[in-house]
């Protein structure tokens, strides 16, 4: 095998390791609704969660946690502290993967931040891109 054939199987192996290493990194998404859409009020919103599990607070299991929506946030909140509760950073403590919320005509952000048993944010933390949405009167 020539030395550059060897180099170029070395980095694909190297490249493919990444990928598996990222596919498997634990992710929070938005399963609807879509980014950019124009939606009604009262805004049904679905919870994705990818490589962990979804367990209510209070219950310590490794590799779970449970789902924060954070609306209309310019910034994620203190990643050292818990998650604050209140009406743009709304707990689902229950491990509810759902919800219904009143937001008022115009536009909004979207983003899950999954906390642990105490509602801290994971040493790493799992959190979904911000999406925005349109709410028409």
């Amino acid at each position: 095998m020539t030395h550059l054939l060897r180099t170029l199987l070395g980095t694909a192996t190297l490249a493919l390791a990444a990928l598996s290493a990222q596919a498997d990194s634990p992710s929070a998404y938005i399963i609807s609704p879509s980014d950019g859409a124009t939606v009604t009020s009262p805004v049904t919103v679905k919870f994705g969660l990818k490589g962990m599990g979804v367990a209510p607070a209070g219950v310590e299991r490794d590799n779970t946690g449970h789902h924060h929506l954070l609306i209309d946030l310019e910034t994620l909140p203190d990643l050292d502290m818990p998650i604050p509760a209140d009406d743009q950073h709304v707990h689902f403590g229950g491990g509810q993967t759902e919800t219904t919320v009143e937001l008022e005509p115009g536009e909004h952000t979207l983003q899950l931040l999954l906390g642990d048993h105490l509602h801290r944010p994971h040493d790493e933390p799992v959190v979904s891109e911000k999406i925005t949405i349109t709410v028409s009167e």
